[in-house]
């Protein structure tokens, strides 16, 4: 009765669909599965639908994209009332400015001498509606053999340190909170490490997280201690995600479904604080 609370699907920037990421995660032996595309909730009925066939439990999700300080931080918000007309607005705000960050960052990669468009990464879109991502914006790098792997092209130019990385104004990482909980979820910060901020980390718990992602592919034994640490000390939940997107040209981003697991009773304990 295990969990993993992290994964995509086509409807952002995954490779397989929600109803075939769910039956991997039965394949897998879990209990339930976290449904958390970016910024998107579009693929949540279809892997209920599956979920309810073959008998494991969906938790729907979602994966904000807010800004601080220049960077991504990701909220996860779990059991979302994700039909909610006011939330789905929001969503549609959110996309104007991941599609702003998009355009930024292919103008940026014409300027280093990268010949890229984005009708090129737009065919890479696996779901009418999907939302366009930086994997995407990799494979096609991959394929004019500017990089050779997903993890060189977010080294060299998608990453936080990357030559083409950039991010426009978009929402807080507080106001990614107060949305999730006015829509009746459960906050929790996606992969902490990922930041090199563990004072925003204790602001943010402090502020209103419910939760925080100690065990993720990207966090070292060291790392995966302090966040587990820093929950139970703060009081707040525990979770754990493969943050699976699929397999890019043989290469796994992140992680398998079912890398990273928490018991199912985390899944009790944050149905216990949706509202």
């Amino acid at each position: 009765m295990r969990a993993d609370l992290h994964s995509h699907s086509t409807a952002s920037d995954g490779l397989n669909a929600p109803a075939d990421n769910v039956k991997l995660a039965k394949e897998a032996g879990l209990a339930a599965l976290g449904v958390t595309d970016h910024d998107s909730v579009s693929g949540i009925d279809e892997a209920i639908k599956m979920a309810e066939k073959i008998g494991i439990e969906v938790v729907p999700g979602i994966e904000m994209s807010t800004v601080e300080k220049g960077q991504d931080i990701h909220v996860l918000g779990y059991f979302i009332r994700y039909k909610d007309k006011e939330f789905l607005n929001t969503l549609d705000e959110l996309q104007k400015a991941r599609d702003k960050r998009n355009e930024m960052i292919i103008v940026k990669l014409n300027e280093l001498g990268i010949q890229i468009t984005l009708d090129e990464v737009k065919k890479k879109i696996r779901r009418e509606g999907a939302n366009v991502g930086r994997p995407h914006i990799a494979e096609v790098l991959i394929e004019k053999k500017v990089v050779d792997t997903m993890e060189e092209a977010f080294d060299l130019y998608l990453g936080k340190k990357g030559k083409a990385y950039v991010n426009p104004i978009r929402i807080s990482p507080e106001e990614g909170i107060d949305i999730i909980k006015k829509a009746g979820g459960v906050p929790v910060l996606a992969h902490p490490g990922l930041y090199d901020d563990d004072e925003m980390v204790v602001r943010l718990i402090k502020y209103g997280l419910k939760g925080i992602e100690a065990f993720h592919p990207d966090h070292d034994e060291e790392a995966e201690k302090r966040y587990q640490e820093m929950g139970e000390t703060y009081g707040i939940i525990v979770t754990a995600g493969s943050d699976f997107h699929g397999s890019r040209n043989g290469e796994m981003f992140h992680a398998p479904i079912g890398t990273k697991m928490v018991p199912y009773q985390v899944v009790e304990r944050l149905k216990n604080l949706r509202r």
